[in-house]
C-alpha cells in the first residue's frame, strides 16, 4: 500500500460503499483533485492500493493528499454532475478543466416591450432569453440575417412603452420606410402582432424550423385561394428561404431529431472531442475542443465529462448520443450508441472529421509557432553576430528598492519562449549597501559556478540588464569561473536600448523594428518583473514578521506556519479565533487576538 506523508491509510475503511464525489485537499486546504465513484470506498482506495499502475504525476498527487472530503449522492449520474460542477468551482490543479480561451456570441430576445433580437458575449439571464452559444461569429451571423429577412423585428433602443408610443414621443426612421421595421414606435404595429413573430423568430433560434416553415406554408395557401397572389409569393419566398437556410446544413435524413453526437480522438498527452446537436435532420451545432489530460483519465472518462459539459452549455435535452467508442450505459438520463451502418453511422463519421481537421489546425499552429519562434532566434543570432543559435538565453536583473534587501532574479528562455521552471531567485548575500556591480558579480559567480559543478548545459547567451558598469561586473564573475570568452554576454541598456559587448567601446544599435531587438527587451522586461516582485515579496514578509516578533509567546515556527497558511498580516487580523487556533492551536490564537485587540485599541 502507498502512504501519504499526511494521510492515514487505515482511515480508508471509514469510506461508504455508495455514490458520490470526492475531493483530495493539499495541506495547506486547497482542493487538487476532484472525482466521482460508483463505490467511494473502492475508487479512494484505488489511489493507495494500486500504486504500481499509477504513472508519475498520479504518484505525486498522492504524496500532496492530507484531508480527503466525500459526498454521498442518490445515483452515479448526480455524482458525475456533482464532480463537473465541483471541477468548474473550484478548478483543482490536477482536473482537466474544458474550456476555451474565448467567450461566445449569444443571440438574445431582450425582456422589454417590442422585443429587440440582439448579439452578445456577455450571458445575462436578467436582460432576457439567450440562445447560443455559437461556435463562430459567422454561424450566428447567418441566423440573424435570415431571420431579419423572414420578420420585421425592429434594430432601434427605443423605449417603447405604451405611454411612450401614445405620448407620440417617437417617429419612425429609415428601417419603417425600407420595410425592414412596421413601426411600432408609432402605433403602427401592435404587440401582438409584433409578438407573434418574435415567438416564430424564437422557434428558428431554437431550430425548430418545421413550425415557422408551417406557418408560412399555411399563409401562403391561404392568400392563394383568396386570389392575393402578390401576398403569397411574399410568404412563398419566406418559406424558400428556410428550405434553403435548412439545405445548407441538412445531413442525410430529415427525420432524425433530438439526437447528438459527441466523438473523442484521443493522444498521449492530449484528446479532441467533437459535439454536433441534430435537430430535423439539421446540424444545429457543431464544436469540437482540445482536451488536455493531466493524469490517468480514459477516453471514456473524457467522453462522458465533455457530453455533460457540451451539452449543458447548447442547453440540449437529448436523450441519444451517438459516439465513436463504447460507452457503458449506465445513466437513465440518456444512452449512447455506437452505430455501425445507415445515417447515425454517417452522422458519427462526419462527426470524427471535424474532431481530425481540428486536431490537425492545432498541430500546424503549433508548427507555425515553432517556425516562428525559430526564425527570431535566428535573426538574433545574425544580428548579434553570434557563432551558435540562441536557443538558451539567460538575462539577469538586480533589485534594492531603497538600498534595502538586495535581491536579484534570472530568467531563462528556450527557444524564444520563456521557460518558468528555469526562473531563479537571489538573496544578494556578500554585498554590503547598495552596490548593483557587486551584487551583479555574485549572482552571476553564483549561477555559472552551480552550473559548472552539477555539470548542467550553458547557456547559449548570456544578457544583463544594465550598460557597461553592469555588463563588466558580470564579466568579472566569468573570468572567475574561466567562462570568460566561453558564452557569449551582452548588456543592454534601458534608455536608447543599446547593445554593449564586453571590450567594445561604442554600443550596438539593432532596429526597432526587428524582432530579435524585441525579443531582447522582453527577456530584460520579464527579469526585471520577476525582481521587483521578488523584492516586493519579501519587503511584505519582514514587515509581517516585525509585527508578529514583538508578540511574546509568539516564536519563530509559529510566525512560519501562520506565513504559510494566511500569507499576510491583513488575513491574520481579520481571523477568526478558530481561524487561528486551527494553525497554532487555542492558546496561541488566545494570545494572538488578544494582542493583535490591544494594537488596533491603541491605533483607535
Amino acid at each position: 500500500m502507498y502512504e501519504s506523508p499526511f494521510f492515514k491509510t487505515s482511515e480508508l475503511h471509514l469510506l461508504p460503499q455508495a455514490p458520490g464525489v470526492y475531493k483530495f485537499h493539499n495541506s495547506e486546504g486547497i482542493v487538487i483533485y476532484v472525482g466521482k465513484a460508483k463505490s467511494l470506498k473502492n475508487r479512494v482506495s484505488s489511489y493507495f492500493n494500486q500504486s504500481k499502475t499509477h504513472n508519475r504525476k498520479t504518484l505525486k498527487l498522492v504524496r500532496e493528499i492530507h484531508k480527503i472530503e466525500i459526498s454521498i449522492v442518490n445515483s452515479e449520474f448526480d455524482a458525475l454532475l456533482l464532480e463537473n460542477s465541483l471541477i468548474k468551482e473550484l478548478q483543482p490543479k490536477y482536473n482537466i478543466l474544458l474550456k476555451d480561451d474565448k467567450s461566445f456570441p449569444y443571440l438574445c430576445v431582450t425582456n422589454e416591450p417590442f422585443p429587440r433580437i440582439i448579439a452578445t458575449r456577455n450571458k445575462n439571464t436578467r436582460n432576457g432569453t439567450y440562445f447560443g452559444p455559437y461556435a463562430s461569429v459567422r454561424a450566428m451571423n447567418n441566423v440573424l440575417e435570415l431571420i431579419r429577412k423572414l420578420y420585421t423585428i425592429r434594430t432601434c433602443k427605443l423605449s417603447l412603452t405604451d405611454q411612450n408610443i401614445q405620448a407620440n414621443k417617437f417617429k419612425v426612421c429609415l428601417e419603417y420606410h425600407i420595410g425592414n421595421c412596421k413601426g411600432p414606435c408609432e402605433g403602427l404595429q401592435n404587440q401582438k402582432s409584433y409578438n407573434k413573430d418574435i415567438s416564430l423568430a424564437e422557434q428558428i433560434l431554437r431550430g425548430n424550423l418545421n413550425i415557422p416553415k408551417q406557418y408560412f406554408r399555411e399563409h401562403m395557401e391561404r392568400e392563394a385561394e383568396q386570389f392575393n397572389f402578390e401576398e403569397a409569393q411574399k410568404f412563398k419566398e419566406k418559406l424558400e428561404l428556410l428550405e434553403k437556410f435548412q439545405s445548407k446544413s441538412l445531413v442525410v435524413n430529415p427525420r432524425l431529431t433530438d439526437i447528438d453526437v459527441c466523438t473523442i480522438i484521443s493522444e498521449e498527452k492530449s484528446a479532441f472531442l467533437n459535439y454536433m446537436k441534430i435537430k430535423n435532420g439539421s446540424i444545429i451545432v457543431t464544436h469540437t475542443i482540445e482536451i488536455k489530460k493531466k493524469l490517468e483519465e480514459t477516453d471514456e472518462e473524457l467522453l462522458l465529462m465533455g457530453i455533460i459539459d457540451l451539452q449543458q452549455l447548447y442547453q440540449s435535452e437529448s436523450k441519444e448520443i451517438l459516439t465513436n467508442i463504447e460507452v457503458e450505459n449506465i445513466f437513465k438520463e440518456f444512452h449512447t450508441i455506437t452505430p455501425q451502418i445507415g445515417d447515425k453511422k454517417k452522422l458519427v463519421e462526419m462527426s470524427l472529421k471535424n474532431a481530425l481537421f481540428f486536431k490537425k489546425e492545432k498541430l500546424n499552429q503549433n508548427e507555425s509557432s515553432k517556425i516562428k519562434e525559430l526564425r527570431v532566434v535566428k535573426q538574433l543570432q545574425a544580428d548579434l553576430q553570434l557563432k551558435d543559435l540562441p536557443l538558451r538565453i539567460e538575462c539577469f536583473d538586480n533589485s534594492n528598492l531603497g538600498g534595502t534587501n538586495p535581491v536579484a532574479s534570472m530568467v531563462h528562455f528556450k527557444n524564444g519562449r520563456p521557460a518558468k521552471n528555469e526562473y531563479r531567485h537571489y538573496h544578494v548575500k556578500t554585498v554590503v549597501g547598495p552596490d548593483d556591480f557587486a551584487s551583479m558579480t555574485e549572482i552571476v559567480g553564483r549561477r555559472y559556478s552551480r552550473l559548472q559543478k552539477e555539470n548542467r548545459p550553458m547557456p547559449n547567451l548570456i544578457v544583463i540588464d544594465g550598460g557597461k558598469g553592469q555588463l563588466n561586473a558580470a564579466c568579472i564573475a566569468l573570468k572567475e569561473l574561466n567562462l570568460y570568452g566561453e558564452i557569449p554576454i551582452i548588456g543592454i541598456a534601458k534608455r536608447l536600448e543599446e547593445i554593449y559587448f564586453p571590450g567594445d567601446q561604442y554600443p550596438i544599435h539593432i532596429s526597432k523594428k526587428s524582432e530579435s531587438l524585441k525579443l531582447l527587451q522582453r527577456l530584460r522586461d520579464e527579469a526585471h518583473r520577476f525582481a521587483i516582485t521578488f523584492h516586493r515579496n519579501i519587503r511584505s514578509k519582514k514587515t509581517f514578521v516585525s509585527e508578529l516578533e514583538g508578540i511574546q509567546g509568539i516564536g519563530e515556527k509559529t510566525i512560519d506556519e501562520l506565513l504559510s497558511h494566511f500569507k499576510s498580516l491583513t488575513k491574520i487580523k481579520n481571523a477568526s479565533f478558530e481561524e487561528l487556533s486551527k494553525v497554532v492551536g487555542n492558546s496561541k490564537a488566545e494570545i494572538l487576538v488578544r494582542s493583535l485587540q490591544n494594537k488596533k485599541g491603541e491605533l483607535s
